[in-house]
């Protein structure tokens, strides 16, 4: 059991959903698409009235904006993903959040840097993904609205959301 939260970007969906379906593993459990926020995060049961206040007031202090997906970006030969522009307002949620809960860093520590991208998909044969790549990049850009964070939970099987916590209206 596990939760993350992740920025929806329901407007990408026909570009990608039918490549993340495939290639995707979190697409098959739930996941739409999105933009890592925070992952991991605190367990199911850590999630209290008094989290739930410090995230709403953390993120609520951030302005709702436009984004826009128009180009396909690699990490190495096994993640192909969309890069968000303008990349730095996800950027500062992810920070903003991180030091609201300083004992959680993105993907666990992981990377040293965050960069923000929606998975088109990842760990698949190298031509799979590249015509994965070729087929959304023609489909692209993508324009989004970004009006919420989204916290989302792990059963055994799946992923469901939580709650959803509004950014400050424009």
């Amino acid at each position: 059991m596990e939760t993350g939260l992740i920025i929806a970007v329901p407007e990408a969906e026909l570009a990608v959903r039918h490549h993340r379906a495939t290639l995707d593993s979190s697409a098959a459990h739930g996941v739409p698409a999105h933009v890592t926020v925070l992952y991991p995060f605190l367990k199911p049961t850590e999630i209290t009235p008094t989290v739930l206040e410090i995230l709403s007031h953390t993120i609520g202090r951030y302005e709702a904006f436009a984004a826009s997906f128009a180009e396909v970006a690699w990490f190495g030969d096994s993640v192909c993903w969309l890069k968000p522009e303008p990349a730095q307002r996800f950027r500062e949620l992810t920070l903003a959040v991180c030091e609201a809960f300083p004992g959680f860093k993105p993907y666990g520590g992981e990377h040293d840097d965050v960069v923000p991208h929606l998975t088109v998909g990842h760990d698949h044969p190298l031509p799979v993904l590249q015509a994965a790549a070729q087929d959304v990049t023609a489909a692209l850009p993508v324009h989004a609205s970004v009006t919420h964070v989204r916290l989302m939970a792990r059963t055994e099987a799946n992923w469901y959301t939580l709650c959803e916590f509004p950014l400050r209206a424009r």
